[in-house]
């Protein structure tokens, strides 16, 4: 049991195989969980990034801790669900691309069309 470690940590050896191992299990759909009907539910809900500014540290800290939180109820017997991709900011991402269109093209969400406009989102 003389085994040298690796100077540094590399989580790309293990990742794709927890991750399909997670996958596989099913872990990641409460509803495929060995829970009781009555066990309580706790549900946080993701929105994605907004492009209202760029990503920093305080992003990916607190999908640390939503990731926390629900490891945590699901291992309490709580039918957890971490639900990615609600958009709480689409105004704010609508009036950011709109800015850009019409500095960039002179154009309005208008000019565009419905169709056209939510391909510049």
């Amino acid at each position: 049991m003389n085994k040298e470690l690796p100077k540094a940590y590399d989580p790309s050896q293990y990742e794709d195989g927890i991750y399909k191992k997670w996958e596989k299990s099913g872990f990641f759909n409460p509803d495929n969980l060995d829970l009781p009907e009555n066990a309580p539910s706790y549900t946080i809900v993701l929105p994605p990034p907004n492009i209202t500014d760029k990503l920093h540290l305080g992003h990916s800290s607190m999908l640390a801790i939503e990731d926390l939180l629900i490891r945590y109820h699901r291992m309490k017997g709580y039918r957890a669900l971490w639900l990615p991709g609600t958009d709480h900011a689409a105004i704010a991402t609508q009036n950011v691309v709109e800015k850009k269109l019409l500095s960039g093209e002179g154009k309005t969400r208008h000019d565009l069309g419905r169709e056209k406009f939510l391909e510049k989102i």
